[in-house]
């Protein structure tokens, strides 16, 4: 039997269980299937680099969840799943990217072999991971079945974090700082970019002490002077130059939860309306941070950070911020909440969230941000401990 690695206790599964089949219920869904990686692990512990061909799970009101992959996937399955090995099928390798099949047809003939074809089926409609192709092969193979819209119907479920997840993400927390510190010693003018990121990917593996570090879901982002307006831009070749700033958006990954920070590096003395930016969203993340408490709503964060930097003369357009915790590539977002004008979800304690107020100006950007714990009463708590500043080395 394989020694089974399961990053928690089995009585933690079948609550996450619990809270998914209550969710199925409220929409008359008898049998739901998850293809998102984040949602297969958070449901079931599965963990393996294993998304970019079908899996799934299959979850039922009355038995335990099926893990559904790639024969190849079985045994990480049996290493990292909480359920009985018996709840691992496959389909074998000649499904794999073949014009002539395609695995869906195998997981409609189990769910036909199970009595289950004419029943209401979830499907996460909008994901990364669940294609056109497969949901029509779903349905051309499954006639009798009405398939529900399911997308993120998981996601909901994973919004509250337990207390074993919160230590988790403050293990990630230590490695996201000491990738900062890492980043502020060591960029200097002359610098090339990719050997910084080579030295972030080593502080974020090596973690802190017994703490490992895992790959994160996004690649570090690190666009300097105008090029920063530009909220994704990854790494190249070239060289940190003077007078130039850059900001770094990168999270420490502990078991796949992640916590997200992002600071600014500017090498010589900045100019005065990066220092007045500076001023307004420092003001505008404080006044956030007193704004996250239980019982207020997402949209009254995003309010009290508008306020400072409308005064300085700065219309954000995009959210700012959204929910994290456990996640794969190519996202550390859980896909739900959005800190942002129009939405009134009402914050809860053990909700967190990447505070992430980024200014993306024409030709200049600025990046200071928090991942937050909404705490059993006050403010919000900040996962990392570092300055809310921009970095000058002059």
């Amino acid at each position: 039997m394989a020694n089974k690695n399961l990053p928690f206790s089995q009585q933690e599964y079948e609550r996450r269980l619990e809270k998914v089949r209550r969710s199925m219920e409220n929409f008359e869904i008898d049998v739901l299937f998850i293809e998102d990686p984040s949602n297969m692990g958070w449901l079931t512990g599965y963990d393996g680099w294993s998304f970019y061909v079908h899996q799934g799970v299959l979850v039922f009101m009355d038995e335990d969840p099926i893990w559904w992959g790639r024969f190849q996937d079985t045994n990480g399955a049996l290493r990292t799943i909480w359920m009985d090995d018996s709840r691992i099928t496959y389909y074998p390798d000649h499904y794999v990217q073949s014009t002539l099949c395609h695995p869906m047809e195998m997981l409609a003939a189990m769910i036909r072999d199970r009595g289950l074809g004419n029943k209401r089926i979830g499907v996460e409609l909008e994901n990364y991971y669940f294609s056109a192709k497969a949901y029509l092969t779903l349905t051309h193979e499954l006639p009798d079945a009405v398939f529900v819209d399911a997308t993120s119907l998981v996601n909901w479920q994973r919004l509250v974090k337990s207390d074993d997840e919160i230590a988790y993400m403050r293990k990630a927390a230590r490695i996201s700082e000491k990738i900062i510190d890492g980043i502020v010693e060591r960029v200097e003018p002359g610098v090339r970019k990719s050997d910084i990121v080579g030295q972030i990917y080593a502080d974020a593996i090596s973690g802190i002490d017994d703490d490992w570090g895992d790959y994160p879901a996004i690649v570090p982002m690190l666009p300097s002077g105008s090029d920063a307006a530009a909220p994704h831009l990854t790494w190249d070749g070239r060289i940190f130059d003077a007078d130039t700033p850059t900001f770094f958006e990168i999270s420490g990954c502990f078991r796949r939860y992640h916590a997200p920070l992002c600071r600014t590096v500017h090498l010589g003395k900045p100019p005065q309306y990066l220092l007045d930016a500076e001023k307004a969203l420092v003001e505008g993340l404080e006044a956030g941070l007193e704004a996250a408490v239980p019982g207020a709503r997402a949209k009254d964060i995003a309010r009290a950070l508008a306020i400072p930097l409308e005064r300085a003369g700065i219309y954000r357009a995009s959210r700012a911020g959204y929910p994290i915790g456990i996640s794969y590539p190519p996202d550390w977002g859980e896909r739900t909440v959005s800190i942002r004008l129009e939405d009134r979800t009402i914050l809860q304690p053990g909700m967190t969230f990447h505070f992430m107020p980024g200014i993306w100006e024409d030709d200049w950007g600025l990046e200071i941000t928090e991942s937050i714990l909404i705490k059993d009463k006050g403010p919000a708590e900040t996962l990392c401990n570092r300055p809310r500043k921009l970095y000058v080395k002059d």
